[in-house]
């Protein structure tokens, strides 16, 4: 994927039910270019949502996080080759081998896929990554990621906003780099614990920001989607 220098907005469609995500989409109207799909939509409804989706004329990130073996991982990415999905993740850190196989497996697709590279989620801080075993902040981690995503092979990555300018200046103006964890000031973080506004993750190299609940548990999504759209711009 060539990198567009304008951050693009991309809405997280973290409901529950096919419904809620076409009367959220239809709420939102053709503001928007992007939509996330994720594990929630994805094991319920499987490909025949993704197939709606990009049917109703948005770019699908299909967000699985895929971490196996390499095989089953390039297996499970050839099951998805003929849907039309322009961005899908998998963890950076089920190694190398695993990585170099994905890539393998996106060879040929019907519709050209981006690879991105999972760092180190959201709503993990310090003492939660430690308690995993991993003994650095998780700037240091999400680092070391990118530097082993990008030897394998992955020009794009997923990180949170505050890791954003190191990896930019790490890995160059060119990688993609997606982040969720954006919210507005004030605003109830949940269970993230690394985050930041949008204008900040702008200002700091983000390509994509991925926004869910600040859209659709707003009062009015679309309000919401041209604010956040408006603070892109700025």
């Amino acid at each position: 994927m060539k990198r567009n220098h304008a951050c693009e907005l991309i809405l997280a469609l973290d409901v529950d039910t096919k419904e809620g995500a076409q009367q959220l989409l239809k709420k939102v109207g053709n503001q928007l270019k992007w939509v996330k799909i994720g594990l929630q939509l994805f094991t319920r409804y499987g490909p025949e949502i993704v197939k709606e989706v990009a049917g109703y004329g948005f770019k699908v990130f299909l967000d699985l996080k895929l971490h196996y073996i390499p095989n089953t991982v390039a297996g499970a990415i050839k099951s998805l080759k003929e849907l039309p999905i322009d961005m899908l993740t998998l963890h950076v850190s089920g190694g190398k081998e695993m990585m170099r196989e994905a890539l393998k497996a996106v060879v040929g697709f019907k519709h050209p896929v981006e690879l991105l590279g999972v760092t180190v989620l959201t709503s993990m801080d310090e003492g939660v990554l430690q308690s995993t075993g991993v003994n650095c902040t998780p700037l240091e981690q999400v680092l070391r990621l990118g530097q082993l995503g990008a030897s394998a092979g992955l020009k794009g990555f997923v990180c949170s906003p505050q890791e954003l300018k190191e990896m930019r200046k790490l890995l160059g103006p060119e990688v993609v780099l997606v982040t969720p964890g954006i919210r507005s000031k004030g605003e109830n973080l949940h269970e993230q614990k690394r985050v930041m506004t949008a204008s900040e993750a702008v200002q700091e190299g983000a390509s994509f920001i991925v926004v869910g609940r600040p859209i659709s548990q707003a009062l009015d999504p679309a309000v919401a989607v041209g604010d956040f759209l408006e603070e892109i711009k700025e």
